[in-house]
């Protein structure tokens, strides 16, 4: 009866031995890295003035995940540099009663994304994220999607966050 039951537990300890890790969970290619610096942001979009918005966005989304710390480029480890690459709007929901006219939309950008370590120059990470929002209609459809643009920097921040500390 013993037995059963160490074999048991043991079994048990093996299968959820995969679930929790100790230590670093960086991704490999950052083990080193310990502050990051997030310069202001490239536009390739034709919205005005969101870059620093953006590199303002992404810097307090790192400091929330408390991984890595932000410092200046000249004192740190690695430089995250970000490009908007666009900003793409989609209806998601129409009037009820008229399917021309929509009263939600969805808010979608991408943001290039590379991490250079700053010592050599070498590329340590690179891709891109996506973040999403979707903002309903009211008087003015460019003033309500302006003001749903914060939340979908916010989105890919988080995202863009969680990929440097853990990889994914």
């Amino acid at each position: 009866m013993i037995a059963i039951r160490l074999l048991v537990a043991c079994a048990v300890t093996t299968a959820l031995s995969g679930c929790y890790t100790l230590g670093d969970a960086r991704p490999s290619m950052m083990r080193g890295i310990t502050t990051l610096s997030v310069p202001v942001s490239k536009n390739e979009t034709l919205e005005p003035n969101v870059e620093g918005m953006l590199a303002d966005t992404i810097v307090k989304a790192i400091q929330t995940d408390g991984t890595y710390s932000i410092n200046y480029s000249n004192r740190a480890d690695a430089i995250v540099y970000t490009t908007l690459h666009s900003i793409k709007r989609r209806p998601a929901r129409s009037v009820r009663g008229n399917v021309l006219a929509t009263s939600e939309y969805e808010l979608n950008t991408t943001i290039y994304y590379i991490v250079v370590e700053q010592a050599g120059g070498r590329e340590l990470m690179s891709g891109q994220v996506i973040g999403r929002t979707s903002f309903f209609v009211a008087a003015d459809l460019q003033t309500a999607e302006i003001q749903a643009l914060p939340l979908a920097f916010s989105d890919a921040a988080v995202k863009l966050a969680s990929r440097l500390s853990e990889g994914f």
